[in-house]
């Protein structure tokens, strides 16, 4: 039976099952997850600028990215430790999901409290505040990624899956335009700051975070739990919980103390390769590596001087790594792990350029604004459940099969608006196909991790997987600029699609297996 498309309704079937009470509740708990992320980077990025704050010490504020990027290293603790009182009273899923949601409204009324025109400290206090609401963001993401694909049955997580990006998509809309919205009403803008207005304006945003707390408190524990949780003492969860602690905390400082040596060591290799993107990526590659490896070296002699038990850290870090490569043999998992960190790679390389695109071949913000962000928008939500309807119908492979053909002939379409320059019927036609296949590739995406991800290691599996589908496409798309400066739009815009070219081999190697064919 085929691991991704195990069962396929008919339409009135397909039709019922959007009303599951799984089903609602994913687009709340999208919401919740949707909300910080404009509070971090773009709405953020704003109230500094009116502050004054110039753009070279905005830099401070990507430490807040690097909790999404690595929020695998302490899955393995959302996995393994219950939360004191709230694991007995709502489970190990909500209790964890109550923790992080409140994590979430601190650390937004945190940064709602500090005004950045006050000076450095302000800005320090910000970026950690910042910091703060990135690693809380991030552990709400796994818990609410473990939380649906333990809620129910792997032939329904392509619509648990489109509705949770339909309420992540809505949130970042009422997080992002609605934030600007908000504090233009309250009475800031570039030329006459009012910190009033930001810090009601992040109010307003902790409290729409309560819609998710709700949810959690009205949503069931998932039946499908991981058997490991809860055979260990109590001390022993505290001495592991203590040992994760100091390793992090020798990452973080040791990422810190190289961080001026990374400085002027990026700029003379961007001086000996004429290259920036490469220079910064090397050395922040390194910088990552190094105090990667300082930690674990640490760890290792925590391990040995008896700080934490050694079966804990293989029951949490080894054994869901070696738990994936058992179930599908070193040749197909490794398989499974390419196709999961290049399936996005064309859009998500091309999207990195798609803002300063449109600005130069002519549209306006507003333009802009009305139709890549506000109709792109919409479409990408339509695409999305169109892809857990059409995924639940024929199958979850089929639709990422459609899904990357689609991608590289949507891209496509950008070189014709390359061409045509100033045009809004096409702009409207190119976001449609674009955002539309997006959201169908995207949904049907989701839930083929889901379907690979063993329930007994939820957590970090998953982690691991939507770590690894960014990584690559997001290294690549750091060269994005200097293509289009050395080859143009249009030519890029050809690489870009074929990039998604690879993605149909990769599905063509997949359908040789009969955990992965097309047919069910």
């Amino acid at each position: 039976m085929n691991e991704a498309n195990k069962q396929k309704y008919d339409w009135r079937v397909t039709a019922r099952l959007l009303v599951k009470p799984q089903v609602a509740s994913l687009y709340f708990l999208g919401l919740s997850a949707g909300i910080p992320l404009a509070l971090i980077f773009s709405s953020l990025s704003l109230w500094l600028n009116e502050a004054g704050v110039t753009k070279s010490t905005v830099t401070y504020f990507s430490w807040a990215a690097l909790a999404f990027s690595f929020k695998f290293v302490w899955a393995p603790i959302i996995d393994s430790l219950p939360v004191p009182f709230l694991t007995r009273f709502l489970g190990r899923r909500r209790g964890w999901l109550l923790v992080a949601q409140f994590g979430v409204i601190a650390a937004i009324m945190l940064m709602s409290s500090i005004d950045p025109a006050m000076g450095e400290q302000s800005l320090y206090l910000m970026a950690w505040a910042a910091v703060l609401l990135g690693f809380s963001a991030a552990t709400q993401d796994v818990v609410i990624d473990a939380y649906r694909i333990e809620v129910a049955d792997v032939n329904i997580q392509a619509l648990l899956s489109s509705t949770y990006v339909a309420g992540y998509r809505t949130a970042m809309v009422i997080s992002g335009a609605g934030a600007l919205y908000l504090a233009d009403l309250w009475g800031t803008d570039k030329g006459h700051y009012r910190y009033e207005a930001w810090m009601l304006t992040y109010l307003f945003m902790a409290g729409v975070m309560l819609v998710g707390v709700l949810t959690t408190l009205l949503i069931r524990e998932p039946a499908q739990q991981n058997g490991r949780v809860l055979k260990h003492t109590a001390i022993q969860y505290v001495r592991f919980f203590i040992f994760f602690l100091i390793c992090v905390s020798l990452f973080v400082f040791s990422y810190l103390i190289t961080s001026d040596y990374a400085v002027q060591l990026k700029q003379q290799l961007i001086d000996l390769l004429n290259n920036k993107a490469l220079g910064n990526f090397i050395v922040e590659a390194f910088q990552l590596l190094l105090s990667a490896a300082i930690s674990i070296i640490a760890g290792f002699f925590l391990i040995k001087a008896g700080v934490t038990d050694k079966d804990m850290v293989r029951e949490s870090y080894w054994l869901p790594a070696a738990d994936f490569f058992n179930r599908y043999g070193g040749r197909l998992a490794i398989l499974l792990l390419v196709f999961i960190g290049f399936y996005r790679i064309s859009d998500i390389v091309l999207g990195v350029v798609a803002n300063v695109f449109y600005q130069d071949i002519g549209f306006t913000k507003t333009e802009i604004a009305t139709v890549a962000k506000t109709f792109g928008l919409i479409m990408m939500i339509i695409g999305g459940f169109l892809g857990g309807v059409l995924s639940i119908r024929f199958g979850v492979m089929r639709i990422l099969l459609v899904g990357a053909v689609l991608t590289v002939v949507t891209n496509l379409s950008f070189m014709w608006l390359a061409h045509a320059g100033h045009n809004i019927p096409l702009l409207y036609l190119v976001i449609s196909a674009d955002n539309l296949t997006a959201g169908l590739a995207s949904t049907a995406f989701i839930a083929f991790l889901s379907s690979i991800t063993n329930v007994s290691f939820t957590a970090v599996q998953y982690a691991i997987f939507s770590s690894l589908m960014s990584l690559i496409p997001k290294i690549i798309g750091g060269y994005s600029g200097s293509m289009v400066q050395n080859i143009g739009y249009s030519n890029f815009f050809l690489v870009a699609s074929l990039m998604g070219v690879p993605v149909l081999y990769l599905i063509y190697l997949l359908n040789k297996h009969s955990r992965f064919k097309l047919e069910s």
